[in-house]
């Protein structure tokens, strides 16, 4: 008798992890296309080669390196590879693009054993790594030109995105020099990350995978909550210092982590009770790094911090067994 082994959950479905990286990609296509409208050419050739270069080195570590010849491609890479170009800069160059994608898939991915058995977001690991070993490059923003498709985003003016010069100059400083900073980043229209600017389109995405069944609401509610709740309590004491709770949820990575990254099946939670806890933890981290440390945005570190703490989190919130009698004492 030939046995499978695989991975938790055992549960037969009609649809494949084939058709979940799918319906993912598809839900990503809106802010993969404003991205492309915004920075021009040079960003759609990060987006497409980062997928094309994560699907190639997945299938070499695990039919070379692993001797897995039954794999076959099933898009998970993919979605890995266009999930960091949406946490880099634009600018970015394709060297470094390259170091961070062959990072999330191997050391992030594949060093694991593969798809569902990762314990940390593998999109972030390569960020995290890219984040440390060019850091210059990292924190360097192109501002954006619409329809500008004759020059690439490493050739385009830079400046500072706005939770940065918040930290640096004040709320009054950045609400002048970023006039309408909720509804620019609504539609799109601020330096940051490639994926990261248009609220709409990053929502958008998200109740497809929900339409889809792909994903639940219970870790982009309690993340985004968390943020806006603590980020009120900053406000209330004192305005001039801190971004109103509108801003600060609109602003950098919240949506796009709490929305795409947090809510990765293989490194939350599976209880419902698991996910309110690893979201508000989430929250409650982004908000202390973003008021409380030195850098100006904390997304990546509260997800992958959150990340080793899923199987905790796992044990504490999961079911009684039907049946079960507590012992005395």
């Amino acid at each position: 008798m030939n046995l499978t082994l695989a991975p938790a959950p055992h549960i037969h479905s009609h649809i494949s992890t084939r058709r979940i990286m799918l319906d993912v990609l598809i839900a990503l296509i809106p802010a993969g296309v404003l991205a492309v409208l915004m920075w021009g050419w040079y960003m759609l050739v990060l987006e497409v080669g980062s997928m094309i270069l994560a699907e190639g080195i997945e299938w070499f570590a695990m039919r070379v390196m692993m001797k897995k010849s039954t794999f076959r491609p099933d898009g998970s890479a993919a979605v890995t590879g266009l999930l960091l170009a949406f946490n880099v800069p634009a600018g970015i160059s394709w060297w470094m693009m390259a170091v961070g994608v062959f990072i999330a898939i191997v050391a992030g991915k594949e060093i694991y054993g593969g798809i569902g058995n990762n314990p940390f977001n593998p999109a972030l690991v390569g960020r995290l790594f890219m984040y440390i070993s060019f850091p210059a490059a990292m924190t360097t923003w192109p501002k954006v030109e619409w329809f500008n498709f004759t020059r690439a985003a490493f050739n385009i003016q830079t400046t500072a995105t706005p939770l940065g010069y918040t930290k640096l100059h004040g709320v009054a400083a950045a609400t002048q020099h970023f006039p309408s900073m909720v509804f620019n980043s609504f539609v799109g229209n601020l330096p940051g990350s490639a994926g990261e600017m248009s609220v709409i389109a990053l929502v958008a995405g998200f109740l497809y995978l929900w339409w889809r069944g792909i994903v639940s609401y219970e870790i982009p509610v309690a993340y985004i909550g968390t943020t806006f709740v603590l980020s009120a309590l900053f406000w209330m004491a004192n305005p001039s210092a801190y971004l109103d709770p509108v801003t600060a949820i609109m602003l950098g990575g919240v949506m796009l982590g709490a929305l795409f990254m947090a809510t990765d099946p293989a490194t939350s939670p599976v209880t419902a009770k698991g996910k309110w806890i690893f979201g508000i933890g989430c929250g409650v981290i982004t908000i202390m790094i973003r008021y409380v440390g030195a850098f100006p945005e904390g997304v990546n570190f509260a997800i992958l911090l959150m990340n080793a703490l899923v199987p905790f989190i796992n044990q504490i919130t999961k079911p009684k067994v039907f049946g079960m009698v507590r012992k005395n004492g």
